[in-house]
């Protein structure tokens, strides 16, 4: 396994301890890490409440990368509580390629030993009326 991987999910892990903040909300069920292409790891822990309101680990860690002011991601990767690598949800994808046009090519870590790139995890994305229009043409 990639050397830079194996650094981010042992980060990851050490986040990923669910914790009962109140009745009514936990952080901790994901932990997740990231590399910018500068080679600074940032971090983030997910937050959940019963009332539908919370965010993810990638989130955490992409609103920490962008407060000092990176926005150009390497790796990613978002472990689990539960013990296992999960794939980053599609709010995670975009929330990712917003952020840096370059992180269409951003490695992001789906399963142990498994790793795809950001554009492949978001197939034809934004496609506008005209290219559409163009692609049932044929």
């Amino acid at each position: 396994m990639d050397k830079d991987f194996e650094m981010l999910i042992e980060e990851a892990k050490k986040l990923a301890v669910k914790k009962e903040l109140t009745k009514y909300a936990t952080i901790g069920q994901v932990g997740s890490a990231l590399i910018t292409k500068n080679g600074k790891i940032y971090t983030g822990v997910s937050m959940e409440a019963k009332c539908n309101l919370g965010n993810c680990g990638e989130h955490a860690a992409i609103m920490e990368m962008l407060k000092n002011n990176e926005s150009e991601i390497d790796k990613i990767v978002a472990y689990s509580a539960k013990g296992q690598i999960y794939a980053p949800c599609g709010r995670c994808r975009e929330l990712i390629r917003m952020v840096d046009d370059k992180n269409l090519n951003t490695k992001v870590m789906v399963a142990e030993n498994k790793v795809y790139i950001l554009k492949d995890l978001l197939p034809e994305m934004y496609i506008t009326k005209k290219e559409n229009k163009e692609k049932n043409k044929k």
